[in-house]
């Protein structure tokens, strides 16, 4: 029984204001808040796109910002493990 599974692979990624918007090998595109990232949010629109793909596509790389992205969690919904929670716009009750 084989239990490896084809991961789709990053094979470009573009910038707006707000977004990173990761394309990927299956013909998909994925399109992420840059506000999940906050280097990649601070860094300059030069600077975002000083990009290596890493791993064959299995993650993105900026040596400038010292970022690491992996698309597995890209695609799982992870954002920055090392930055603080993003407040949510959702307030508990009282």
């Amino acid at each position: 029984m084989n239990t490896l599974t084809n991961e789709p692979l990053a094979t470009a990624a573009t910038f707006d204001d707000d977004n990173m918007l990761v394309q990927l090998s299956d013909g998909r595109q994925l399109g992420v808040p840059l506000a999940y990232f906050p280097r990649l949010a601070a860094a300059s629109p030069v600077q975002r796109k000083s990009y290596l793909i890493s791993g064959g596509g299995a993650g993105l790389h900026w040596d400038e910002l010292d970022e690491d992205i992996s698309v597995p969690a890209l695609l799982a919904g992870r954002m920055d493990q090392t930055a603080p929670p993003i407040n949510s716009p959702v307030q508990k009750a009282a």
